[in-house]
């Protein structure tokens, strides 16, 4: 079952004098359940599209279905609407709230979607300690790490078990190990919870815990890796391989 469809996507920049056209008549599709990466080079378009299938931004031409619903011609407040109860957001930068809690944060996707107290309490519970961040409930965001922080930003995007969940660099800001212990989490949660996640990421390693990478250029598609039965040592190799006609930086694992 796809789903996420996305047919036609076209986004361009600027007016008919000055025209930029980013992406250039994409057309995927993802599964209930996969965990599927989007790499390119730098200017590529690949965080464009993201932004785009994410609904952050607007297409220019082409639709998008999300869960057999298209978002692309929703007004601003069914887009919202719509946006709160089916999509979820891993960002680089965390955009955790200060001022609240670990367990305040997770918790404000629930608390928008008016879930049931006993409910929210415990997808929250299974959510947290799937992550390992259970303990740090009542602690605010300065006082932990990085990787946790990272780990609380997943648990938020988790918690209301959305249609799918956009990850935008996700280790971009994080060490190796917070990085491994991330996305070995969110590789966890993604077969636990039969969760769909698209992964925007620079990193081979990061992409090798997909299990499907796409690979963009110069506004379109350029090919598709299955990882299939393969290790994740070998479908490391064979991305830093795509990687390298596309011009990327060679990683070690």
């Amino acid at each position: 079952m796809s789903i996420l469809e996305a047919t036609n996507i076209v986004k361009t920049y600027g007016n008919k004098w000055n025209r930029q056209e980013v992406l250039k008549g994409i057309d995927i599709s993802v599964e209930k359940g996969e965990f599927v990466g989007i790499m390119g080079p730098s200017g590529s378009g690949k965080t464009t599209l993201l932004n785009v299938l994410s609904s952050i931004d607007h297409v220019s031409q082409g639709t998008i279905r999300v869960d057999g619903k298209e978002f692309t011609r929703m007004r601003d407040k069914a887009l919202a609407e719509f946006r709160k109860r089916h999509l979820g957001f891993i960002f680089q930068e965390y955009h955790l709230l200060d001022t609240l809690t670990v367990k305040e944060n997770i918790m404000l996707p629930l608390t928008v979607n008016k879930t049931p107290k006993k409910e929210a309490q415990l997808m929250f519970e299974r959510v947290t300690k799937e992550l390992g961040i259970f303990d740090l409930k009542d602690k605010y965001p300065n006082e932990i790490s990085g990787g946790q922080k990272q780990r609380t930003s997943a648990a938020r995007a988790f918690v209301h078990q959305p249609s799918i969940i956009f990850a935008d660099e996700p280790t971009g800001a994080l060490d190796s190990k917070s990085a491994s212990d991330l996305l070995n989490k969110l590789t966890d949660l993604n077969g636990k919870l039969n969760s769909t996640i698209v992964m925007v990421t620079h990193d081979p390693l990061a992409a090798s815990y997909c299990s499907r990478v796409i690979f963009i250029k110069d506004g379109q598609i350029f090919t598709k890796l299955n990882r299939g039965d393969e290790s994740r040592q070998e479908f490391f190799q064979d991305i830093i391989k795509t990687q390298g006609v596309l011009g990327g930086v060679h990683h070690e694992l």
